[in-house]
């Protein structure tokens, strides 16, 4: 059995959902691997983000997200509104302010010493929702996929633009 590792990032965005259809950098990393058949395992280790397995269909908003994932961020979004204020969730709790601010590089999540920068409870509860991974079967070096079947990628922490790591790890003969 051999097992193949690697990542990838990916550049969010703020005030909006950001997906991103990771498929390629998938199907890349399995060429790469030269594994035949086995199991791929997606997974990202951010906690406001999630990835998930979904149609592509063929429609895009002028963000070029596709209607499906805008879809799921609306209903998500009736589950779990936007966190507009410290009173729409518990979270984030004064101990939490206290310890983020005591690590080093505390701008790095609070950009200005704005606390409203941890205002993302939505986007934790979504992304609990939905999960961290998916696992995908491989089939003679290929995704055994439908024709539509795609990978997605999603942080759903609309508070600021930042970098996010996706790991790929392949399993198999």
């Amino acid at each position: 059995m051999t097992v193949y590792q690697t990542q990838f990032r990916l550049n969010t965005y703020a005030q909006r959902d950001s997906y991103f259809d990771v498929t390629p950098q998938v199907r890349t990393a399995l060429a790469e691997s030269c594994i035949q058949n086995g199991m791929v395992y997606v997974t990202t280790p951010h906690t406001t983000c999630a990835i998930f397995f979904e149609e592509w269909t063929h429609d895009s908003d002028m963000n070029g997200d596709d209607f499906l994932n805008l879809d799921l961020s609306k209903a998500l979004e009736r589950i779990f509104p936007p966190h507009t204020s410290s009173e729409t969730y518990h979270y984030p709790g004064e101990a939490h302010y206290q310890a983020v601010e005591s690590w080093p590089h505390p701008e790095q999540w609070l950009p200005g010493g704005d606390r409203r920068a941890l205002w993302n409870a939505d986007a934790h509860l979504k992304a609990s929702l939905i999960g961290a991974s998916e696992m995908i079967p491989i089939s003679q070096n290929s995704l055994a996929v439908g024709k539509t079947g795609y990978i997605y990628f999603v942080d759903f922490d609309r508070t600021r633009e930042r970098e996010r790591c996706v790991q790929v790890t392949i399993i198999g003969e």
